[in-house]
């Protein structure tokens, strides 16, 4: 291990300094500004990994990365031996590094008593540095084994499927519905979360390995989910979760009411330089943030970009505690009170805060959000407090209420493809749906979940594709469906 007493020495969390607000607000290029492989501040946080008898990190993240390995080797200087434990188990670190919320680090053994290890900043150095030095190669397979599959979706679950299924030898395409292969990390995350580069970068050691990718095209339409069966030996389904939760009061359908993630899309797009006619803009105007998640947060730093008069969020529940609550023990993932590099930058944060009713002007646009104090019934329901009603001014409100699940009209339809009670797509333990030959990974069978999860599922059922076409796999599968980590 590191520093046998380097937890000893060594008590405070260090993490890399941000830009000044005022700065990253004038651009859109990533907050953090990530250390160099040199900083000492990296080796000493790498050093306080201890040598623990259980790992529990290991448990905490669902890809299993081998942190306390990759820990000691950083404290080492050893970059390039790092960089292939990191990609052991790991096919995407720069992605994770960046926009995960880091379970792992809730599972930290020092974490009882410490401040936990700061394994976040540690991987995406270890990756920035590999890529830095072209340790980041393409992994060309030896041989191809003549199947062919279909990956339908390219979110972080269907990258990974598609780089593990590529490199064991088949011929694999991802077919993508936008313009830009990425997912919800093209056109969902902005760029000061993830510069795109890191997508591109990517996907071109994809290509290198024999990986082809066809952005611009829908299954369903511009191609039939029968078509696709037929042609391809396998299909893996990963269009991700993208049916947003909808607000069921009056006035949602009033102009300027929409939903957070057609304003991150274009926002997204016209950031990477797209033409995007009547966009949906923020400037000047007082934004309504309905949803305190991470969508909401990018909504937030986006609106503040934008020029946004004001920006308020709100959310439904209480306000989280500040400290890990002792219903929620370590090693689990506690419900803190936390504050993204977004809520830094700006805004208002409100709790316990039910929407009413969405008011419009003359010419049907929304000018106001009637809101009440949130009351919790015995049931558990959560219902507006009559009596504590009030008015918030708003030209533009966003609704950043989760996701409930995949599209799945197209695929029900043409494929017969079955749909649990929860919403996603149905499978079994090896990730098969109900037909022959078809696989559901990544939030299109779990629903909204973590980047981390998305990988982990996309090597999973890359090694059940690949069992289920030669009839053995040597692939790696971290993850069944059912298996839920300690930390998550």
């Amino acid at each position: 291990m590191a520093d046998p007493r380097g937890f000893l020495k060594v008590r405070d969390r260090e993490l890399p300094l941000s830009r000044p607000v005022p700065i990253r607000l004038m651009d859109w290029q990533e907050v953090h500004a990530h250390r160099a492989e040199d900083s000492p501040m990296l080796t000493r946080q790498a050093g306080r990994c201890m040598d623990c008898g259980i790992p529990f990190c290991h448990q905490g993240c669902p890809l299993g990365n081998l942190i306390p390995d990759w820990n000691d080797l950083v404290w080492r200087g050893q970059w390039a031996d790092a960089s292939e434990r990191l990609h052991a188990t790991n096919n995407f670190p720069e992605f994770t590094g960046r926009i995960c919320p880091a379970p792992c680090e809730n599972a930290c053994v020092l974490g009882i008593n410490q401040p936990a290890v700061t394994i976040k900043n540690i991987e995406v150095s270890i990756i920035d540095e590999a890529f830095a030095r072209g340790l980041v190669t393409p992994q060309v397979p030896q041989r191809l084994t003549g199947s062919t599959v279909a990956v339908v979706g390219s979110g972080p679950a269907g990258l990974a499927a598609a780089q593990q299924l590529t490199r064991a030898g088949h011929t694999v395409v991802v077919f993508e519905k936008d313009d830009a292969i990425g997912g919800l990390l093209r056109y969902g995350v902005p760029d000061f979360k993830l510069e795109k580069h890191h997508i591109d970068r990517r996907v071109a050691q994809m290509e290198a390995e024999g990986t082809r990718f066809r952005p611009g095209t829908r299954i369903g339409s511009d191609l039939t989910w029968d078509e696709l069966r037929t042609r391809f030996d396998a299909v893996v389904v990963a269009t991700g979760a993208s049916l947003a939760r909808e607000l069921p009061v009056p006035g949602r359908e009033l102009d300027g009411v929409v939903l957070a993630m057609d304003y991150l899309h274009q926002a997204n797009a016209v950031v990477a330089g797209r033409d995007v006619p009547d966009q949906i803009h923020a400037g000047g105007k007082h934004v309504i943030i309905i949803g305190g998640g991470d969508t909401g947060s990018d909504c937030l730093g986006t609106a503040l970009r934008h020029g946004a008069a004001s920006v308020t969020t709100l959310a439904i529940g209480k306000q989280p505690p500040y400290e890990r609550p002792p219903h929620q023990p370590w090693p689990t993932t506690p419900l803190v009170f936390e504050v993204s590099t977004s809520h830094e930058e700006g805004g208002t944060r409100e709790f316990l805060a039910s929407t009413v009713e969405l008011v419009a002007d003359a010419d049907g646009h929304v000018t106001m959000l009637r809101v009440a104090e949130t009351e919790y019934l015995d049931d558990g329901r959560r219902v507006p407090r009559p009596g504590t009603e009030r008015e918030i001014p708003a030209d533009l409100v966003l609704v950043a209420m989760g996701f409930s699940g995949p599209e799945t009209a197209d695929v029900t339809a043409q494929l017969g493809l079955g749909v649990s009670p929860r919403g996603p797509f149905e499978r079994d333990e090896q990730y098969r749906s109900t037909v022959p030959g078809v696989y559901v990974a990544g939030d299109a069978g779990r629903g909204q979940s973590l980047i981390v999860w998305a990988i982990a599922e996309g090597r999973a059922v890359a090694a059940e594709v690949d069992a289920y076409l030669t009839g053995s796999t040597e692939l790696p599968a971290p993850v069944r469906p059912s298996s839920q980590p300690i930390a998550v």
